[in-house]
């Protein structure tokens, strides 16, 4: 069964389609936005060996003609060298406005594979096809594309939304359980930041997900359908949709802190987020102080992280970390913005926070 979610943004309106077999299906769902059947793709070392054959199949069979690049996979690759090698690849196989460039992969492909496509020729289309939970859930979704910076995480990038997003969620059983539960990390974001009724109904079924088909579809797509809602009221995060940061001030700074390595993946970095972000709201005295410990419990359940000492090896102390805070892309005028919650499901947007709060609860999850 295919689960449609639309992403209504007038003229640059699209859908995302969340189901079983959608690769083995890309040409047919592929072939109308071409006006030539000329497609490059764009995917990683790691899943070209599982999933691009299928692809290729699939595009010849609806004779569209495909070239594909692999990238060596992991969070490094969101880089100036890399985006670079990406472009000149393009160019040199004659990729042109008209055409579709197809982000196979996951995050870190989407956003790479999605920035190119923006510089390229001032812009060319491009389809996204996440193969992790993370990117079916997120990164997809919304038209945010980028790479990192030494200074940051997705500091340089722009805004170019994709013409359809191909989410096969048969592609998520090939995930090792780090990189699915990893994932998890965005999902149950959403339940936090504004549906309690969704956070309830992931602490009931979120532990079968990777056994329980029906119940993986649902998790999806309710989760696209969330981000497809709040980026159709605000696109460009001038207001709402940075409540879908929820988690990440706190995650990038440890991304960044364990250098963006296998130390700490993206979505575990927005789990140990999320609860501290909690925490801390639990300090101020703007939630119940329970909320916190069932976050912690249900991430727990989960086999996620959720404290500074679930990270291994060591990290900057409580100090450096809020520096490493400080260069989030939510500064305004020097201020740090969280999103922080007056409850499960009830996020919102705070400025100028306390640096001794952050600290106390930065120091409490070591």
């Amino acid at each position: 069964m295919i689960r449609t979610v639309p992403v209504a943004l007038g003229d640059r309106s699209y859908e995302v389609r969340i189901g079983p077999g959608l690769i083995d299906q890309a040409g047919a769902q592929i072939a109308p936005l071409l006006s030539r059947p000329r497609a490059a793709i764009l995917t990683d070392e790691t899943v070209a060996a599982r999933h691009l054959p299928r692809l290729l199949a699939a595009l010849k069979g609806a004779g569209i003609e495909a070239t594909s690049l692999a990238l060596p996979a992991g969070e490094a690759t969101k880089s100036w060298d890399h985006l670079g090698r990406a472009v000149e690849w393009l160019l040199a196989e004659r990729i042109e406005r008209r055409d579709i460039v197809i982000a196979l992969g996951g995050g870190v492909i989407g956003d790479l594979a999605g920035f190119a496509a923006a510089i390229l020729r001032r812009g060319v289309r491009f389809v996204q096809m996440p193969t992790t939970l993370l990117a079916q859930v997120d990164s997809s979704v919304g038209g945010k594309t980028g790479i990192n910076s030494p200074h940051g995480k997705n500091l340089i990038g722009a805004f170019h939304q994709p013409g359809l997003v191909l989410a096969d969620t048969d592609a998520l059983a090939t995930l090792p359980d780090r990189d699915f539960r990893a994932g998890y990390g965005e999902v149950v974001k959403y339940g936090l930041l504004g549906d309690a009724g969704f956070f309830a109904w992931l602490e009931e079924h979120g532990p079968r997900l990777r056994t329980d088909p029906a119940a993986l579809l649902h998790a999806v797509a309710h989760s696209v359908a969330m981000k497809a809602g709040i980026v159709a009221r605000d696109e460009t995060e001038q207001g709402e949709r940075a409540l879908l940061n929820l988690g990440h001030t706190f995650g990038h700074a440890l991304e960044s802190a364990t250098g963006y390595s296998a130390r700490l993946l993206h979505g575990e970095g927005v789990a140990i987020g999320c609860a501290l972000a909690f925490d801390l709201s639990a300090r101020l005295g703007l939630c119940a102080q329970e909320d916190p410990s069932r976050v912690a419990a249900h991430l727990a359940a989960m086999g996620m992280p959720s404290r500074l000492s679930d990270i291994p090896g060591s990290l900057p102390d409580d100090a450096g970390l809020i520096a490493l805070m400080g260069q989030d892309k939510k500064v305004v005028d020097g201020r740090l913005r969280l999103i922080l919650a007056h409850g499960i499901g009830r996020a919102f947007v705070a400025d100028d926070v306390a640096p001794t709060a952050i600290a106390a609860t930065l120091a409490a999850a070591r």
